[in-house]
Order: structure tokens, then C-alpha cells, then sequence
């Protein structure tokens, strides 16, 4: 028994479509051997992980078309797995991580799920980072500015794990705390582009595409 139910749905991006195994609602939980509280994940925070928020869902809509050819590709907070997954299925050499000890299963599950190989996955926190991890032409996340401290730390992190001439990709729901990410960034040589805004998939409320880049052209 794993003490958590779950449901599967679909999301389709042109003509690719994908089935997540996600967590039925946000009452789930399930912490047997308290490896989420040795990882700081609070029963109220344990679920966050098991849902395709809309801003991963406008992360992974913008992977579908994204230039990543020839593109090493890191995704940070990757949750189920919905970006990493539409770019594995683009032949990209994507790693994902995240935080929370059920993410890779469910990463896993989700690659099989959709008839694909498995993705690379490394456990991150992004106060420590992962060693050997080497660097990427393109890192991506969605909702991982959630407050400042997290915002920093990536700030501090973020520059190990980038090629001289890379881009970040980062959807934002507009939570506030942009501005502290984007300076730190810029103290490392990332040039905030003009933010792309558009309504996450059956929302209302605008998320913010934030793209940066370091050696690379920008986004037109």
C-alpha cells in the first residue's frame, strides 16, 4: 500500500500527448520513513510535488517548440516530470531533479507511462546542489521562486551547473520575487530578454516566461 491515491491525466501539446500519473488531490500524504521531513517537506507541502501546476504546464508548452537541438538541458523542481518529458520525447539529453523523495518515482512511472526510455534523474537541493552533475546549455523550472530564500539560492547554485554560453527558462506566476532572481543572475553575465507573458493553460491569472541568456542569441 503506498497511502496515496492517484489518478492519470492527459495534456496534449500540438499533436503530442501525454498520460501523468499525479496525486489525486492536495489531501494527500504519506511519510512512512520520514524522508520528506529529514528533507524539510512538511505534510503540508508533500503533495505540492504530485500535481502538473499550470506554470509546469506552460513550461512544458514552450518545451514542445523550444530550439534544443544539440542542447545539453537541466530541469530543476521537474515535480511529475511534464517538461522533461515532452523534451525526452524530442530526443533531448535531459536530467531532471527535484527535492522530493517520490519524484523520481513518479518520473519514472510517467516516462513508462508515455512509451518512453527513462529520464536521467538527480536528487537536488538547491542548497547544496548535486556534485558531478557537470553543466548544461539550458536550464528550465517553473514555480521555483516561490519565495526569496529560494530565489537566492539558485542565484548561488545555478552558476556551477552553466556552460559559458547558456539559457534559463524559467515560467513564473508572478509570485514576486522575479526581480531578486533576475539581479543575481545578471551579476553573472544572464540577460533578461523581454518577458513573454501568457495565460497558463485554462487560467486567468498571466504567468510570466522568463528567458535569460548568457553567449546565445536572444529570443525574438
Amino acid at each position: 500500500m503506498s497511502g496515496y491515491s492517484t489518478q492519470i491525466r492527459d495534456y496534449a501539446f500540438g499533436d503530442q500527448h501525454f498520460r501523468i500519473r499525479a496525486l489525486s488531490d492536495l489531501q494527500q500524504f504519506a511519510d512512512p520513513d520520514a524522508l520528506a521531513e529529514i528533507a524539510g517537506i512538511s505534510s503540508a507541502q508533500w503533495s505540492l510535488f504530485g500535481q502538473v501546476w499550470p506554470s509546469g504546464e506552460l513550461l512544458a508548452l514552450a518545451m514542445a517548440t523550444h530550439v534544443v537541438q544539440g542542447k545539453r538541458v537541466l530541469e530543476l523542481g521537474c515535480g511529475l516530470g511534464l517538461a522533461s518529458l515532452v523534451l525526452r520525447r524530442r530526443g533531448v539529453e535531459i536530467v531532471a531533479t527535484d527535492h522530493h523523495p517520490l519524484a523520481e518515482v513518479f518520473l519514472a512511472y510517467n516516462a513508462g507511462l508515455n512509451d518512453l526510455d527513462a529520464v536521467p534523474y538527480r536528487h537536488m537541493d538547491w542548497a547544496t546542489g548535486s556534485k558531478n552533475m557537470g553543466r548544461f546549455d539550458l536550464i528550465i523550472g517553473s514555480d521555483v521562486l516561490y519565495e526569496r530564500g529560494p530565489a537566492l539560492a539558485l542565484v548561488a547554485l545555478l552558476p556551477s551547473l552553466m556552460r559559458p554560453a547558456c539559457e534559463v527558462v524559467i515560467c513564473d506566476p508572478a509570485r514576486g520575487h522575479a526581480g531578486v532572481f533576475t539581479r543575481g543572475l545578471a551579476e553573472h553575465g544572464l540577460r533578461l530578454t523581454t518577458p513573454r507573458l501568457a495565460a497558463a493553460p485554462g487560467q486567468k491569472r498571466e504567468a510570466h516566461l522568463l528567458y535569460y541568456h548568457r553567449g546565445t542569441e536572444a529570443l525574438q
